[in-house]
């Protein structure tokens, strides 16, 4: 039996949830126990402040040196290319995407090592329920990203399956958060309008007013993170790809809820290529296999997190 989890690689520390991921573990293992994994950016404020070191997904030698050198027990593999920066070069959404995990799960089966590995509601498509997407559904996604997000399930159900490595993780819906800004999701209008409504500008929105897709905010997701990785290994069936939820709204009800807070605030629809992927993704997720297993359940929902959202961005933009 393994020592419990005390030494963490967080991969893509600087990233969207990384950079709030990763702080969080700090409290929980202690700040010199939760190592920032970095490629472009370098850690800066709070993330510097407990040790960093350069890792590369796609060179396994550089996962293995860091994996060694902190003597790791368990990887929060977070970096990824997204969905809408995916379709923009897909070549290198799956060497990163695809290629990264492999080489993840190789130090993995290596140095027996325990992973978390996000996947997302990409792996959906147009012949997926539209409405309370079940845990067990058709998987056919039309993006690049949502390929690499079911290619990575299968490959680290392999994984589980032929070496019996400890490789769990959840699909997350989009993401909201008030630390990081947007890195090239479809979702990412979700995040902007609250810059633009803090800012006092008008918002032009990249999908339709009606757009409804499932969203969760950062605390939120998190929270799923971790609860998956504490949870009892024997009542888990699945491991890997399960369904949670936090909120699901369209793009004109989180426009008006901010303009509860920010009155003056305008918000402007133009579709453009992000639209055709919102379209294949559904409107709301099933995670009942996931509250059953391991106890899910999210806090935040649309009036919590934007009243929560504006408070944090005011301080953060204008030095309330």
């Amino acid at each position: 039996m393994r020592k419990e989890s005390r030494r963490v690689l967080v991969i893509g520390a600087t990233g969207q949830i990384g950079s709030e991921l990763t702080p969080y573990l700090r409290k929980i293992y202690g700040s010199s126990n939760v190592i920032a994994g970095y490629h472009k950016r370098k850690p800066s404020g709070t993330l510097a402040k407990g040790p960093s070191v350069y890792v590369d997904v796609c060179d396994r030698r550089s996962i293995e040196e860091a994996v060694k050198k902190y003597d790791i027990d368990t990887v929060y593999h977070m970096a990824a290319i997204l969905s809408a920066a995916g379709e923009k070069n897909p070549q290198l959404a799956w060497k990163v995407n695809v290629e990264g995990l492999y080489n993840v799960l190789e130090a993995a089966r290596e140095y027996d090592l325990r992973v978390f590995w996000p996947s997302s509601i990409a792996v959906f498509g147009p012949k997926t329920p539209k409405y309370n997407v079940p845990q067990d559904t058709i998987l056919c996604p039309t993006t690049m990203y949502g390929v690499t997000k079911v290619t990575g399930e299968l490959l680290c159900k392999y994984y589980i399956d032929k070496y019996g490595i400890d490789v769990r993780g959840v699909r997350y819906p989009g993401i909201i958060s008030s630390e990081t800004l947007p890195g090239g999701g479809t979702t990412d209008y979700a995040v902007e309008m609250f810059y633009a409504a803090i800012e006092h500008k008008k918002y032009v929105c990249f999908v339709r007013e009606d757009t409804v897709l499932p969203m969760m905010y950062m605390p939120d997701a998190i929270k799923a993170a971790i609860m998956l990785m504490n949870a009892d290994r024997s009542k888990l069936t699945y491991m890997v790809g399960y369904n949670v939820s936090g909120m699901s709204f369209s793009a004109g009800e989180l426009a008006a809820e901010i303009k509860k807070h920010v009155p003056d605030f305008e918000v402007e629809y133009k579709p453009d290529f992000r639209q055709k992927i919102a379209d294949t993704w559904p409107k709301t997720i099933d995670d009942s296999v996931a509250r059953k297993e391991w106890g899910w359940k999210p806090d935040w929902d649309l009036k919590s997190m934007v009243k929560d959202m504006l408070e944090k961005l005011k301080k953060k933009i204008l030095h309330y």
